[in-house]
């Protein structure tokens, strides 16, 4: 039986957040985050995955000391464990990317913002020495992708992520029905609900104006103009983005580079060619293309084509730190999320998601300590099994 979830205080795992979440939002806006495409099995497939495989634990390991540290993308984590850049931030509570950025850099993660993010690179880059990446979408307008690019470079981000799965949008029918738009519109069916959630839409109403300030230098979509984020895809993504594309960013960025949105084996191949430094496995949140494989489910068969190339992480489905120790029993190189914090995020801002993250470090160093794993380089694959 589920339990009321009133409190922060009431959280125990990401679920929780979950519906604490569902009680503090407008329903337009608590869907736009928990919905993906179609029939949402791909969603759903993306955490049931973990549970095709089981850990074999050692015990009398002598686990008194442990170390959760690893290096991703050439700079040191805490954690095994990346925050994935998730759009129009402010959405959901109103301290917006801001409030990640400082629980990322208080536990020592990497976290990314979007194209789409509601506060600046600027901002951002200001705020936090932390590890920080830029996810970046192809737009039409070229100038405004070099735009972004040379802000980055400026800001001095230390990767960027090319997202390569949206060259149009997910049927998203959640809003669809809900009518969600960014900046999000009081619509006559949701208006009920904004008004019984009087702190998120007084928060809307009253603080600053809603924007999308890496972006607004060149497009209206989305700050000025109100747009659905289906309809902002399919008219301002570049459909015609292709490898030659990617490789032209890598140039262009010079840094380290991200293919994010990756899921054979022979693209992974292709990433490897064109020189990235990571690709992650992602199915962009089951938002996309449903019908489409687990990031997990893929994983050991990208690893045997990549292993050791390139970097890999292992991207959607992460709700517990057991499923963090899965992927890197499977050959990852980390693994990351944008539910596993925006649920928390919602539900109670910067002490929400430092609440979230605390619960996810102390799922993975139990689960290490119980598998008898003092650091990340004994998650092998030889501690799973795969459920018959």
């Amino acid at each position: 039986m589920l339990h009321p979830v009133m409190r922060l205080s009431d959280c125990h795992n990401i679920d929780d957040f979950r519906r604490l979440a569902k009680a503090r939002l407008p329903f337009p806006v608590f869907d736009y985050i928990d919905g993906a495409a179609d029939d949402e099995l791909t969603k759903a497939r993306n955490t049931a995955a973990f549970a095709g495989v089981d850990l074999v634990p050692d015990v009398l390991a002598g686990v008194a000391e442990i170390d959760t540290s690893c290096t991703i993308l050439g700079r040191k984590s805490a954690l095994p464990l990346m925050l994935s850049p998730t759009a129009v931030q402010r959405a959901f509570h109103w301290e917006g990317e801001r409030a990640v950025a400082r629980a990322a850099e208080k536990y020592g993660l990497w976290f990314g913002i979007s194209s789409l993010a509601t506060r600046s690179i600027e901002e951002i880059a200001a705020l936090t020495s932390g590890p920080k990446l830029f996810q970046l979408y192809v737009h039409k307008d070229k100038g405004l992708n070099a735009h972004m690019i040379e802000r980055c470079q400026a800001a001095k981000f230390d990767a960027l992520a090319l997202t390569v799965d949206t060259i149009v949008s997910g049927k998203r029918e959640r809003c669809l029905r809900s009518g969600f738009t960014t900046p999000p519109r009081f619509t006559p069916r949701a208006v009920w609900s904004y008004a019984t959630r009087p702190k998120w839409t007084l928060d809307y109403v009253l603080r600053e104006k809603f924007r999308l300030p890496n972006l607004d230098t060149h497009v209206t979509e989305g700050s000025g103009k109100a747009v659905s984020i289906a309809e902002y895809f399919n008219t301002m993504l570049d459909t015609a983005m292709d490898w030659d594309t990617a490789a032209r960013i890598r140039q262009d960025w010079g840094g380290t580079f991200v293919l994010k949105g990756i899921m054979s084996a022979g693209d992974a191949r292709r990433a490897v060619e064109i020189g990235a430094d990571a690709i992650m496995i992602s199915n962009h949140g089951g938002r996309q293309l449903d019908g489409s494989r687990a990031p997990f489910d893929q994983l050991p068969e990208i690893v045997d084509a990549v292993g050791g190339k390139i970097e890999i992480i292992c991207d959607g489905g992460i709700r517990r730190g057991t499923h963090v120790l899965k992927a890197l029993c499977s050959g990852a190189t980390a693994a990351s999320g944008g539910r596993l914090y925006l649920y928390a995020l919602a539900a109670a801002g910067q002490a929400g998601v430092e609440r979230a993250l605390g619960i996810l470090k102390d799922e993975i160093e139990r689960g290490m300590r119980l598998m008898g794993v003092t650091s990340i380089d004994q998650l092998t694959p030889d501690r799973i099994r795969q459920r018959h």
